[in-house]
């Protein structure tokens, strides 16, 4: 791999990083001091570096519980941070939904709730609707995960089968008013979707969960499925007026990081080009379509003239089908790779921008020309490495992967492509 594309594409992909940072997007968006009381909440893969900027800048008495993912915690003095398991949730994931539950209870007109929420808020603050057990989320979260969904539809799975989620946080926040901070990592910026929309209200019904649940051919246990139908798991509906002392901010989003990393691009030379930040759909077959556009680019000058960047963000699925390693940004990658067949001139990186691509502490890849050369050279057979959804374990052989650790912010998947350079 050229160095000048290698290095160009780990400065692209830090820029998007660095955009979505807490420290950045936090304090333009803090509310003023109220005449009670203020209470900081929180969950996501960002929540605790959200806290921590909270702290440093609010100057009047705060408290609060926040819950972020195992390895993601930072210190803080005045706000407690609990860690809990992402993307099945735990038990310690349920006892810090409870207990946010208890600090916002009993609130009176005059107090604040200030909710800091990002990406994985949902598996993280897990509290089971009575008669669902804990066993039956995770059950569900798992062949939700597996089953090719879009996190739309798992979430609204989560939502009716949620204590919290759904608008039932904000709900239990009433009378006080609740500020909330999001930092978005779904397609769209859909504030219901965002770590399942505890503090919104949510126009999807316990019908649309069983349908879902039809559609990818789930087993969900009894007692779930049994809540679901009866409809007693319905969420917090528009207009309820439990809500209507809610103030919500997205406050960072994959639109913001395309942005920074397409300006990196272009003090570089290179004419940058956002497709999109909201790409769905199976992770190989946006690879085998964007490979298709960047070879159209590298061949013909169309629709953009070389050299050049092509950004994209959202949250593709992965069907699980074999027995790798996974993530979706690998498998997006490996496929791109494998349509590309060498051409020459492209280079490519994708990674989520919280540092963890699926359930491995890896955020992603990057791949030159050279990439299948060097996988037959080492033995590996790539698009058999692509049908056991292995492509963790493919560039990891080939040294290719990204390891960032917690970047302390979510705002989705990154993928660049960069055409005609040498």
């Amino acid at each position: 791999m050229a160095p000048a594309a290698q290095v160009l594409l780990r400065q692209m992909f830090g820029a998007a990083i660095a955009a979505a940072q807490p420290s950045v997007c936090v304090p333009p968006h803090l509310p003023r001091r109220p005449r009670g009381r203020t209470i900081v909440i929180g969950a996501g893969k960002a929540s605790a570096a959200m806290a921590k900027t909270v702290e440093e800048r609010v100057d009047w008495p705060i408290s609060g519980l926040v819950v972020t993912r195992y390895g993601h915690a930072i210190p803080c003095e005045r706000i407690e941070i609990v860690e809990a398991g992402h993307p099945v949730p735990d038990a310690a994931g349920e006892a810090a939904a409870w207990r946010t539950l208890d600090l916002v209870s009993g609130l009176s007109a005059d107090d604040l709730v200030l909710c800091l929420i990002s990406g994985g808020g949902s598996a993280l603050l897990a509290a089971p609707l009575p008669g669902i057990s804990l066993a039956d989320k995770q059950a569900v979260n798992r062949a939700l995960l597996a089953s090719g969904a879009t996190i739309g539809e798992i979430n609204t799975v989560r939502r009716h089968l949620s204590a919290i989620k759904g608008g039932r946080l904000a709900a239990a926040c009433h009378p006080a008013k609740v500020v909330s901070l999001l930092i978005s990592d779904v397609p769209g910026d859909d504030v219901t979707t965002i770590a399942s929309g505890p503090t919104s209200p949510d126009p999807t019904t316990t019908g649309e969960s069983v349908a879902i649940l039809r559609r990818y051919e789930i087993a969900a246990p009894l007692a779930a499925l049994e809540r679901l139908r009866s409809g007693e798991g319905e969420s917090i509906k528009p207009g309820d007026p439990r809500l209507a002392r809610v103030e919500t901010h997205v406050i960072a989003a994959p639109q913001m990081a395309l942005e920074a990393a397409a300006a990196t691009a272009r003090a570089a030379g290179l004419e940058a080009h956002i497709l999109s930040d909201s790409i769905e759909g199976e992770a190989r077959d946006v690879g085998k379509a964007l490979a298709g556009i960047a070879r159209q680019v590298a061949r013909r000058g169309q629709p953009f003239r070389t050299p050049c960047a092509l950004l994209s963000s959202g949250e593709t699925t992965v069907t699980v089908r074999g027995r790798g390693r996974g993530g979706r940004n690998v498998e997006f990658l490996l496929s791109l790779a494998v349509a590309l067949d060498g051409e020459a001139g492209v280079h490519a990186l994708a990674g989520d921008t919280d540092g963890v691509d699926g359930t491995e502490e890896i955020a992603g890849a990057i791949i030159g020309p050279d990439i299948l050369a060097r996988a037959w050279s080492e033995g590996l057979r790539p698009a058999e490495s692509l049908a056991d959804n292995d492509g963790h374990g493919f560039f990891e052989t080939l040294g290719c992967s990204i390891v960032t650790g917690p970047t302390m912010t979510n705002v989705n998947d990154f993928r660049a492509i960069l055409i005609g350079l040498p």
